[in-house]
């Protein structure tokens, strides 16, 4: 059964740190927005279309969806024709179809059209990019209470360009965001806690948002959560569970808990000390971007053997990043 198409930041341990969201460190911020992407199409159990296209019957879900517009011009059905069509599913992908139909469901007021539309009005999809429509278009959705569409806006009120700069309207927005369970609007609205823009500054706050980002698979956030537990940052300190929590995420490839957990296993605090396996994640940290002149000097003191147990265990890793620059 396929699921629904979603679119949608020292030499001593306690010091660690990792620059979160970079629209709250930047005086002038301009944070990437979301791939565009078609939008789930609607969550009705008992829409009889939605169920055809949960179980990846595509043209079944199409034929259902046009009786429906035929019958009563509904503007759901509308939206998941737009969906199908934006994602080739079922039939040809036709962005400017996907762009008419979303259109007609965003006239009728249907919020997951607006958000959808203006997705592919910002990605230049099925017509011309147009970031003063998607604008509108966001906070259109957002008014009805399309979480997504109140990130993207949030978004919007920090670049300051379709809008003046407001990072209090951009937390209110992400606070919107978050209530829905938006991971990305938890990790933003984190980080302006963490900095105090638009939002007091409040670590026990932010780290509160760090761990339902983490708790709901956000890489960034699951690092600096780590980070925080760590060193107690708003929380009460926990070494052995923010070392796992960075095992973890340097598993999935993040460099800088590559780098936090290299330090750990190289100091014994969190996790038993281990050099070799400290100087491997050290080097693939390295190789990833994270440079750390305390780990060169341990990697530097430790014996021949240790450094080449721990490059043969780094080789895989190496490769893997090789071939994500070429």
């Amino acid at each position: 059964m396929k699921a629904p198409i979603h679119i949608v930041l020292a030499m001593s341990l306690s010091l660690l740190a990792v620059p979160a969201y970079a629209a709250a460190k930047k005086a002038n911020p301009s944070p990437p927005l979301p791939e565009p992407a078609p939008n789930a199409a609607p969550q009705d159990p008992g829409d009889v279309a939605y169920a055809q296209f949960q179980r990846g019957y595509y043209l079944s879900a199409m034929a259902e969806a046009q009786k429906r517009v035929e019958a009563n011009g509904d503007p759901k059905a509308m939206t998941l024709i737009g969906v199908l069509y934006g994602g080739g599913l079922g039939v040809g992908q036709d962005d400017a179809k996907a762009v008419e139909w979303y259109g007609k469901a965003a006239e009728r007021g249907d919020r997951e059209a607006m958000f959808s539309l203006a997705m592919m009005r910002l990605a230049g999809r099925g017509g011309p990019r147009d970031r003063d429509a998607a604008a509108k278009l966001f906070a259109s959705a957002a008014k009805l209470g399309q979480a997504n569409a109140a990130y993207n806006l949030g978004l919007f009120y920090l670049e300051g360009m379709q809008f003046p700069r407001d990072f209090a309207r951009a937390a209110e927005l992400f606070r919107q965001a978050t209530a829905a369970g938006n991971r990305e609007a938890q990790y933003a609205l984190a980080t302006m806690h963490k900095e105090g823009r638009g939002v007091p500054k409040d670590d026990k706050e932010a780290t509160r948002l760090l761990s339902l980002a983490a708790l709901a698979d956000h890489l960034d956030a699951q690092v600096e959560f780590a980070i925080a537990l760590h060193n107690g940052t708003g929380i009460t300190k926990d070494e052995a569970t923010a070392a796992q929590l960075l095992r973890k995420a340097a598993r999935r490839g993040a460099p800088v808990a590559q780098n936090r957990l290299a330090r750990i296993l190289a100091t014994g605090r969190g996790l038993p000390e281990d050099p070799k396996e400290a100087v491997k994640w050290h080097i693939v940290s390295k190789a990833a971007g994270a440079s750390d002149p305390w780990l060169d000097e341990y990697m530097a003191k430790q014996s021949d053997e240790i450094r080449a147990a721990a490059r043969k265990e780094a080789d895989p890793w190496l490769f893997i990043i090789a071939n994500s620059r070429s």
